[in-house]
């Protein structure tokens, strides 16, 4: 191979995983609404992008379950319903506490600190959106710090990926109803449990994070879906693809 032909190849990576790291942000943000049906040419339009930037994104979008293929339509960005929503934190409240666990004693907890503050503060007079969006990246941040500290390298990994699930369900229930979470002390309670070096509250106080912000979320993504007059089934995306 030339090194002319090798640069070629590492700028056609390059311009996918932009291509891929842009349409992902817009459908985790909800920016393209859960269900809508997608073209490969509305997408290029959209985003300036080459068809086969296009494609590499969406095959990687469909592999994490983001997008289904339609047979002579497009793409649809999948759906949410309020069994996902289900699905999402029986998971995270079977893992987050054990990574509280196991994290008590490793974790930094100024880092810890400093992310709880930055949920809210830089942000706090801008639109919803822009609040939203800073809550997702710092309580993603401070999540996986967590998890992180737990030692458990597939414990982390498989947390990274129920946030990603989760960011798509914070956009479309609060950022559409135009609300932020209302958590915030939740987890100054964690971090005192952890600065103690209290396991088994980390532990407790972790699982009952969970199950409040599930009602809340719940609660805005039920109100997010009727308003747009969406159909309300109660099954999952996991079901879909049976």
């Amino acid at each position: 191979m030339t090194n002319d032909s090798h640069a070629s190849d590492e700028v056609a990576i390059a311009r996918g995983d932009d291509a891929y790291e842009r349409i992902r942000h817009d459908v985790l943000t909800c920016a393209i609404m859960p269900g809508t049906i997608v073209s490969e040419a509305e997408l290029m339009r959209r985003y300036d992008i080459a068809r086969t930037s296009c494609r590499v994104a969406l095959v990687r979008l469909v592999h994490e379950g983001f997008a289904r293929a339609i047979p002579r339509q497009g793409y649809r960005i999948s759906p949410i319903t309020l069994a996902d929503v289900e699905e999402i934190f029986n998971l995270r409240a079977q893992l987050e506490p054990m990574a509280a666990r196991l994290a008590c004693g490793n974790v930094d907890t100024e880092l810890l600190a400093r992310l709880d503050e930055a949920c809210e503060a830089p942000y706090a007079h801008k639109p919803i959106g822009h609040q939203i969006e800073w809550f997702l990246h710092t309580n993603r941040k401070f999540h996986l710090t967590i998890a992180a500290a737990s030692g458990n390298a597939r414990l982390y990994r498989t947390l990274a990926g129920l946030m990603d699930d989760m960011a798509r369900l914070v956009s479309l229930g609060f950022g559409v109803q135009g609300v932020r979470p209302g958590i915030e002390r939740d987890h100054e309670g964690i971090i005192k449990a952890f600065v103690t070096g209290n396991a088994a509250r980390a532990e407790a106080l972790a699982r009952r994070h969970i199950e409040t912000f599930l009602q809340q979320t719940k609660e805005q993504v039920f109100a997010s879906l009727s308003s747009s007059g969406t159909w309300l089934p109660y099954f999952s995306i996991a079901d879909l693809r049976k």
